[in-house]
């Protein structure tokens, strides 16, 4: 197990932590406020900000999946591939990040795409970066106040952002991975994408051959909430997930990928490591093998 804080926060926890007027650290200096990220996507759009605009945390900042956590490549790159360092570092600071902060990052979709800006800090080297627990609806459940309307431009931070905090996969070492009687790669797409009876963006229906199907709609309850801690360590015990196990994690894009990540840490146990480029990369690339059915 690791002394990893929680990567996640209740609603009631956010407000009290916006009502503060500002974050001390223990030798009583003090910090940045939290920022707070709104992360609402859907595959196959449209954009979240017409939902962000209808009500959303105040202060928040709405951030664009597509264009600003993600690149533009090829199509073997994958559909969401990671962006550049500069232009990770000139969106965060649009957001308003600076060096210090605390943040925190929301959607409407349980965590899903939260998730991703979540990993993408986290790997930037931003220490700490929670996703709301259950999101906006959660918020909303609390009976907490919303903004609604654009909301006005923060005023730009200065983060450094320096990419490798996190550990990553290339295909080759996905395949590596999945290949390794003593680790395991987890698919986090739904069982009907995994096991090739549907595929409805990538070019060839299945899985990378090896790797063990792990819905994240697994990792949550009937509320869109993560599971308990000890729920999570069962889940991932009987996938052949131990604290020592190396464990590679991907999905359709590399969005959903990152939820898995998440459950994962929140479970107490070690980060994975994360094919960005994931099936979407691996299935335009012909000289790779897939698999269907369960295994």
């Amino acid at each position: 197990m690791t002394s990893e804080a929680s990567p996640l926060i209740t609603a009631a926890a956010l407000d009290v932590a916006l009502g503060a007027e500002s974050l001390w650290s223990g030798a009583g200096r003090r910090r940045s406020a939290w920022r707070v990220l709104d992360v609402r996507w859907k595959l196959g759009g449209p954009p979240g900000r017409e939902e962000f605009e209808r009500g959303h945390i105040p202060g928040a900042v709405y951030v664009d999946l597509d264009t600003e956590l993600a690149g533009h490549g090829e199509p073997t790159d994958g559909r969401h591939p990671l962006p550049s360092e500069q232009d990770f570092q000139e969106a965060a600071r649009r957001w308003g990040l600076d060096d210090g902060d605390a943040v925190v990052v929301y959607d409407d979709a349980s965590g899903t795409s939260a998730a991703r800006a979540w990993w993408l800090l986290r790997h930037a080297g931003v220490r700490d970066v929670r996703v709301l627990d259950g999101g906006i609806a959660a918020w909303r459940d609390a009976r907490l106040p919303l903004a609604t309307g654009p909301a006005p431009a923060p005023i730009p931070g200065g983060l450094h952002v320096r990419f490798g905090e996190l550990p990553t996969l290339d295909a080759d070492a996905a395949a590596s991975l999945a290949a390794d009687p003593g680790a395991v790669l987890l698919d986090a797409r739904a069982g009907e994408r995994f096991r090739g009876e549907v595929e409805p963006v990538d070019p060839r229906p299945g899985h990378i051959p090896g790797a063990v199907s792990a819905p994240t709609t697994g990792n949550l309850d009937d509320t869109g909430r993560m599971l308990p801690p000890a729920d999570l360590r069962d889940r991932f015990d009987a996938l052949g997930v131990g604290s020592d196990t190396p464990v590679g994690v991907y999905c359709g894009s590399g969005v959903t990928a990152a939820h898995e990540a998440l459950a994962m840490v929140a479970a107490g146990l070690p980060m994975p490591s994360l094919y960005a480029g994931s099936y979407s990369a691996w299935s335009n690339d012909p000289a790779r093998a897939v698999a269907t059915g369960n295994r």
